[in-house]
């Protein structure tokens, strides 16, 4: 047995505290393992192993959430999160199912998500978002399920109406190759592209092509 002679909060990190066994630094804890512990306790040695593994499950768990604090995550990047500051496999899984339970970890959630933002924001084709949430890690059914409402034909014209007006003074050919080429890197097939183009093109220079027809009425 040994026995805690002292339990002082670390200087970089307050949530943190030092334990000492027998007036040597033992190990570290998060405040709230080491809440019940008392100097003057005596520990055994499966008491401590105890201690030291529900630590690194929480702390497993804190860097999860401070990971999850700057935007939602897939479960993938979660574990490759947690690679990275080398938590035990056996640990990863029991904080992702501890995630999951707090509704922190979904992935069908976070692909429902992933699309909403990239329709707002950085609009692309299905194809584009597929990939995109392929490589986080999402399988085909949340993936699948996440695109079911998408309709590709309004994003690629809302996408091209956005840009659309960079192109406003360009001539008709040169207005067509520049938006078709932006749809284009956004993943969007041909088909669509090309009607959308032309919808767009027809419907930013109604009012030049009335002026068109009046200039040859007046010949």
């Amino acid at each position: 047995m040994k026995k805690i002679t002292a339990i002082t909060v670390q200087k970089n990190n307050p949530n943190r505290v030092n334990v000492y066994l027998d007036g040597e630094f033992a190990f570290g804890l998060a405040r709230i393992t080491a809440a019940w512990l008392k100097q003057g306790e005596e520990l055994g040695d499966e008491k401590i192993a105890s201690l030291i593994a529900e630590d690194s499950h929480e702390r497993a768990y804190q860097q999860s959430m401070l990971f999850l604090s700057y935007r939602a995550r897939s479960e993938k990047e979660i574990r490759q999160n947690l690679r990275k500051h080398e938590t035990a496999p056996e640990v990863i899984e029991t904080t992702l199912e501890r995630l999951r339970n707090a509704g922190l970890a979904n992935d069908n959630e976070f692909a429902r998500a992933w699309v909403e933002n990239r329709s707002t924001f950085r609009p692309r084709s299905k194809k584009a978002l597929a990939i995109e949430l392929r490589q986080k890690g999402l399988d085909d059914e949340a993936i699948q399920a996440s695109l079911s409402e998408v309709d590709e034909e309004a994003l690629a014209y809302e996408t091209g109406s956005k840009r659309a007006a960079r192109f406003k003074n360009l001539e008709q050919d040169e207005f067509r190759k520049k938006l078709s080429e932006y749809l284009f890197r956004r993943g969007f097939s041909y088909s669509v592209t090309a009607s959308t183009v032309s919808r767009i093109w027809d419907e930013t220079h109604t009012d030049v092509q009335h002026d068109d027809h009046d200039n040859e009425d007046m010949l």
